[in-house]
């Protein structure tokens, strides 16, 4: 964030007046971007930390906490992701975290991603365009300023929900292969795919 020119437009009497070059940022704010692609449902939220594996899937719990009581039948989970390292199926925090989701929310989770350089094909690459040009022309120069220009877009006539999520991560958090192995074994990996493709099945609490 920060009087930065993002090359766009704004209506006013004067001219808005910005930096031309990134020199003095006032803070950084991480969007993690979730689509139910059925109903075009975009939630944004907003971190004031780190993209972490440990910050998506906090995420995606908000998330859920948020929209589960809109599908009471809804017993498995189908996550799109794109190829970043911090959702990587070999990412051994973010499978850790996965599994304790499916476990706390006892759902199924299938975790399906894009391969590398097909980007164009999510659906959630269209939304960040979509708000980069909404917002593009504004000084996105505080928390509240980014929050309330996000919460304005529209995605196929729907507005976004956003939300902020204010906690400190750590980079570099990782496993072990002895810490790591009794989650890769909760993993169902594709025969054909095993890198693109995996289900994790919940485990009752005992």
């Amino acid at each position: 964030m920060g009087e930065f020119s993002r090359g766009g437009k704004s209506r006013g009497q004067e001219a808005t007046k910005a930096w031309d070059h990134d020199t003095q940022t006032a803070a950084i704010l991480v969007p993690l971007g979730i689509l139910e692609v059925t109903c075009a449902q975009l939630s944004i939220i907003f971190g004031t930390s780190r993209e972490t594996s440990d910050f998506i899937v906090d995420g995606l719990q908000l998330w859920w906490d948020q929209r589960k009581a809109l599908y009471p039948r809804i017993s498995k989970l189908q996550v799109d992701l794109d190829n970043g390292p911090n959702v990587s199926s070999h990412r051994t925090q973010f499978i850790k975290r996965m599994v304790e989701f499916v476990d706390n929310n006892q759902l199924v989770v299938e975790l399906a991603y894009y391969p590398p350089y097909h980007s164009k094909y999510n659906p959630i690459e269209r939304c960040w365009g979509r708000l980069e040009e909404h917002w593009n022309g504004t000084l996105l120069d505080t928390t509240e300023t980014v929050l309330q220009w996000a919460k304005t877009m529209i995605w196929k006539r729907v507005s976004p929900i956003v939300r902020l999520l204010d906690h400190p991560y750590q980079n570099g958090v990782r496993l072990t292969k002895k810490a790591f192995r009794p989650f890769e074994e909760r993993l169902q990996r594709s025969v054909i795919l095993p890198k693109w493709s995996a289900i994790i099945q919940p485990q009752q609490a005992r």
